[in-house]
């Protein structure tokens, strides 16, 4: 993409600057609006859009949505929930929070997650990079793969991401998620774990994250929310799915596993128990 806006002349590079650089504003407007908005004609816009690469108008929107969701801050969120009273603004969350998880529901592709499970059972080793807000998910998912018995380091910090990416091999899965614009400690780590060779998992929100460059996979999933923070509850679903596939593949491991912990989990000194 930024190669092709480099092709553009001046003038033409001048008049579509505003909606790359504040995409949310014109994502929703046609080409008669959006043309309007930029002082130009219609057919200048479409050419425009097709000496950028895009086949159609339509498609230039569909960049511009991902564009406007990958560069999305905390403070966008809040304003997209307007200015209302709590009742509405907690209908309006729980709606969204639904739409994320139909998102799971209806369009994640669990071929796609089978083969993702298939690639960390056979890992030598699992490499979990995650930094910031994503950091619970990352030792969400680190738990759980563990109980499985795999090999698995988690990095939520920069420097530990810097050492465990540098000692990757080509036996390794390295899974990185960031989402917005990406976390630098997380790209970079992916990065380096593409380098050396590791098969690398891309989990993000848009296919204009940077992980997309650099991962062999990339599972795209909402974290849309009407709230001052993200909203999780599809990536949860989505680390939920690949546990089950891990645990479907590893079943005889998991259960011999589980069943050494059996006793503990009845009458461990962890759990509270009653004087009956």
């Amino acid at each position: 993409m930024a190669l092709q806006l480099q092709e553009l002349s001046d003038g033409r590079r001048e008049i579509i600057r505003p909606v790359l650089e504040s995409p949310r504003e014109f994502v929703l407007l046609n080409v008669r609006d959006m043309a309007r908005r930029l002082e130009t004609g219609p057919a200048t816009v479409v050419r425009i859009v097709r000496a950028l690469g895009f086949d159609t108008y339509k498609d230039f929107q569909h960049y511009l949505h991902y564009l406007s969701v990958s560069s999305a801050t905390i403070l966008d969120s809040m304003q997209a929930g307007g200015n209302t009273e709590t009742s509405k603004i907690l209908r309006g969350s729980r709606r969204q929070i639904q739409q994320n998880i139909d998102f799971i529901l209806e369009r994640l592709d669990l071929q796609q997650i089978q083969n993702i499970a298939s690639r960390i059972d056979q890992a030598e080793r699992v490499l979990l990079l995650g930094g910031d807000m994503a950091a619970p998910l990352v030792e969400y998912m680190e738990y759980h793969l563990t109980i499985a018995g795999l090999p698995v380091v988690a990095a939520t910090s920069p420097g530990r991401a810097t050492h465990l990416a540098r000692s990757t091999g080509k036996k390794d899965v390295a899974i990185g998620i960031s989402f917005r614009r990406g976390l630098r400690m997380t790209i970079e780590g992916v990065q380096r774990a593409n380098e050396n060779g590791s098969y690398c998992i891309g989990v993000t929100d848009s296919p204009l994250s940077p992980l997309a460059r650099f991962s062999d996979e990339l599972v795209i999933v909402p974290i849309n929310s009407l709230s001052f923070a993200a909203s999780y509850v599809a990536p949860i679903a989505l680390i939920d799915l690949i546990t089950a596939g891990v645990g479907s593949l590893r079943r005889e491991q998991v259960v011999g596993r589980l069943r050494e912990a059996d006793f503990e989990q009845k009458h461990g000194y962890r759990w509270y128990q009653t004087e009956s």
